[in-house]
């Protein structure tokens, strides 16, 4: 049973003008250790919240706007936006969100009568409908969204043709390229370019945000990278380690300073969101550090869509069940422009590590298979092949031990497609990044404030989850859901979904 809206009805839960209070008790555990011996100690502590219901006037910017993912993006909202249908081999097709958290997905709230209930994710909490968003953004070559759609060749010829009235008149700021940062073949569609020094460069950026936000008449604007991956960068002291060498570095005009990174900074002095979607370093040490001297939220890294989806659950089950995989193997091709830039062995090398360190928490959760050290062999690799265009083929193989010295191979063969994947997670990281900034908690006896700027909520989207430090990493999707969603639930005073069901034991 779907329930489209509800209230909770608690005395811990209140319903104000402009905000919902909460109160909520977190059940966790303490471990000691004393004379060699081991305690697990509950504990309760109590958490207020409180979430603004004032859903702003969102403005998003895409950093490779005129891209396959961005084009797509742009495509889907306006014909959500517009009810535009079309027809294919096999018959009438709908516009939809099929593949977004919080459009298509929903989470049990109870029980009615024997039967499960269930709620759309976004009816959780207050959240901006994907059809009011402000799109605009930054590209290095200079076509028209409904141009760059054509070009991307991933939507349905006659759903292309209804939508360019909505698109053609749709097109991207001057983007900063560096040919040092992504592969040479990059060049030709390099048409549209912010010209000047590093900080000339992040000067127009800032200015390109402001515009921008007045020009649309936007409450808060998101900036999130959708652009090629870059090689990463050097990380070195004296240039990036610390907020104030950063600075510097851009000043000076550093060469080893990348554009995602010029980006970030701009965003971060206006105080506006970034989200990285590429596998680079764009988070360099002194980055993290401005942002959260400067709390401004930033999020990353890489968007987890297809062979690492599937890899971060399979990988859980198998450990998960005592099972102990011993190499993993995953091979890629695609002929889209992201294949053509990770052809260069630099870029690829980003994407390697984004790929490879995925099973690392899960591994690193059972001693009882692995030794200290230990760890399955785990290769990636990925090509370039034109004609497959937009749509990957991911294969992967995955050997594991079993019992009494057997061996188990699972060998699984995963057609994406890669954009169509992509843009349903661009929309969620840009509507939970401002959902959580709406956010603030305490507990008991100290102040309100937010979650901190590195947001490790939005790890669910991401291959490689952007951390504080100190704070563990979590690559298993289901775990990853829980938090987030289980986020949401205590801002509304509702417990964790624990599954026991013992109402029916």
């Amino acid at each position: 049973m779907l329930i489209e809206s509800f209230k909770v009805e608690s005395d811990a839960v209140k319903y104000h003008e402009d905000h919902i209070s909460a109160s909520y008790s977190y059940d966790t555990t303490q471990i000691t250790q004393r004379a060699g011996k081991w305690s697990v100690c509950p504990q309760k502590l109590q958490y207020t919240f409180e979430t603004s219901t004032r859903v702003p006037k969102l403005g998003v910017m895409l950093v490779g706007w005129g891209g396959n993912n961005g084009s797509t993006l742009t495509a889907g909202i306006l014909a959500n936006k517009h009810g535009i249908t079309w027809m294919t081999k096999s018959g009438l097709k709908q516009p939809n969100y099929y593949g977004s958290l919080t459009q298509a997905a929903t989470v049990r709230v109870g029980n009615y009568q024997g039967e499960e209930v269930f709620t759309p994710f976004k009816s959780l909490l207050p959240m901006v409908k994907p059809e009011d968003i402000v799109l605009g953004g930054w590209d290095i070559s200079s076509h028209n969204l409904a141009d760059a759609m054509e070009r991307a060749q991933v939507l349905d010829w006659e759903l292309q043709r209804q939508l360019v009235p909505y698109m053609k008149e749709q097109v991207p700021l001057p983007g900063i390229y560096d040919p040092d940062f992504i592969a040479a073949n990059q060049d030709t569609r390099a048409d549209n370019i912010i010209k000047g020094s590093r900080s000339e460069q992040v000067e127009q950026i800032r200015q390109h945000i402001r515009t921008f936000k007045e020009g649309s008449k936007v409450d808060k604007v998101i900036v999130l990278w959708t652009a090629n991956t870059e090689r990463y960068s050097n990380v070195m002291n004296g240039l990036n380690d610390t907020a104030d060498n950063l600075l510097a570095s851009i000043e000076k005009n550093e060469t080893e300073v990348s554009p995602s990174s010029l980006y970030a900074v701009a965003c971060i002095k206006e105080g506006v969101p970034f989200i990285n979607g590429a596998p680079q370093n764009t988070f360099v040490p002194g980055l993290v550090e401005l942002a959260v001297k400067q709390n401004v939220l930033i999020a990353g890294d890489d968007f987890k869509s297809g062979q690492t989806k599937m890899k971060s659950v399979l990988v859980d089950f198998l450990v998960g069940a005592g099972i102990k995989p011993t190499s993993i193997v995953s091979y890629n091709h695609l002929g889209n422009n992201d294949g053509m830039n990770l052809s260069a062995p630099q870029t690829f090398r980003s994407k390697e590590i984004s790929k490879s360190n995925v099973v690392d928490d899960m591994v690193a959760s059972n001693s009882i298979l692995y030794k200290p050290g230990e760890h399955p062999d785990h290769v990636v690799v990925i090509k370039y092949v034109p004609n497959v265009g937009d749509s990957k083929r991911a294969m992967d193989e995955y050997m594991s031990e079993i019992f009494m010295g057997g061996h188990n191979t699972i060998s699984m063969h995963n057609t994406c497609e890669d954009s169509l994947l992509a843009a349903p997670i661009i929309l969620d990281l840009v509507l939970l990044a401002e959902l959580t900034g709406r956010i603030q908690f305490k507990e008991e006896g100290k102040k309100l404030h937010g979650f901190h700027p590195v947001a490790v909520l939005l790890s669910y989207l991401a291959k490689a989850p952007l951390v504080p430090d100190g704070t563990p990493v979590v690559n298993a999707l289901a775990k990853q859901r829980a938090m987030l969603e289980n986020t949401f639930r205590a801002c509304i005073g509702l417990a964790p979904e624990n599954n026991m069901m013992l109402e029916f034991k």
